[in-house]
């Protein structure tokens, strides 16, 4: 498959970097290494911006909360959340996903792949059903229905739905992506991020990318100013859309094919390498 960068002609000067999270600038036992944090933060000083771009929850962002610098910001929900790391995760913008919409993916969902349980992640944390596997749950959550969760007495008076979380017990991840998509794509954004069959489902057009695009074009930053880093098919509207992008060498396939350049796996530090080589003027076109 032909990269969407393999015409476009050398990118300016980076000024913002966009890295994903986990597989991708977390070493698999879920720390920043030494080498990548040293590399954040020459690149801050460089006066090149950093944002973390994650389909994590804001509260699950302690793990690089001390490592932001300057505007403090992460787009967090695949794109649903912009937080603000330096007050804690302070939410500063929420593109939701409406309730009505995701109840016709859920019921759309049940009749394209039986067996289908359900999280819905909002504004104040997860619920789930019964059925749903426990992933890091929340032992404070409900469990009920996503019907039930997603019901409002009064609309619009609720917590916003940032995510809703689809999870098959026998579907090949890709293969369910593929049902989903073909089935309820035209209702919402259906992405996934997980090894396993679990799908994050957002918006319709909330993606990274979306996100990113806005928030670099509120500091006169260009896609062709931004270098891009990601390692699941989550990361590929990104990795398209910015000037550099670079798949992890752990990086699913349908995103080695949609970034412009490659780097090396997220446990040998694979976002610091190329941070250096931009800083060095190293970096290839």
């Amino acid at each position: 498959m032909t990269s969407p960068h393999s015409a476009r002609r050398a990118a300016p000067a980076p000024r913002l970097i966009a890295t994903d999270l986990d597989g991708t600038l977390l070493r698999d036992d879920k720390s920043v290494s030494e080498r990548t944090i040293a590399a954040l933060a020459a690149a801050e000083r460089a006066g090149i911006e950093v944002f973390f771009v994650t389909g994590r929850p804001a509260r699950w962002m302690d793990v690089v909360s001390d490592h932001v610098h300057g505007h403090g910001l992460a787009i967090c929900a695949n794109g649903a959340a912009v937080v603000d790391l330096h007050s804690g995760g302070t939410f500063l913008e929420v593109r939701p996903l409406a309730r009505d919409v995701a109840l016709d993916v859920v019921s759309t969902l049940r009749a394209a792949a039986p067996g289908t349980s359900f999280a819905v992640e909002f504004t104040t944390g997860i619920h789930y059903e019964p059925k749903y596997p426990p992933f890091f749950l929340d032992p404070g959550a409900t469990v009920a229905s996503a019907e039930k969760l997603l019901f409002e007495e009064e609309p619009g008076a609720a917590a916003p739905v940032l995510k809703l979380l689809a999870q098959h017990p026998d579907l090949y991840p890709d293969d369910f992506l593929a049902t989903a998509r073909a089935s309820a794509g035209a209702l919402a954004s259906i992405t996934r991020s997980s090894p396993t069959a679990l799908l994050e489902i957002s918006g319709l057009g909330v993606s990274k990318a979306s996100t990113l695009a806005l928030c670099c074009a509120e500091r006169g930053i260009s896609a062709e100013e931004v270098v891009a880093f990601g390692d699941m098919p989550n990361d590929i509207e990104m990795l398209s859309w910015a000037g550099r992008s670079y798949a992890m060498g752990n990086a699913h396939p349908d995103v080695i094919a949609a970034a412009s350049g490659r780097t090396v796996a997220n446990n040998e530090d694979g976002v610091a390498v190329v941070i250096e080589r931009i800083l060095a003027g190293t970096l290839d076109d």
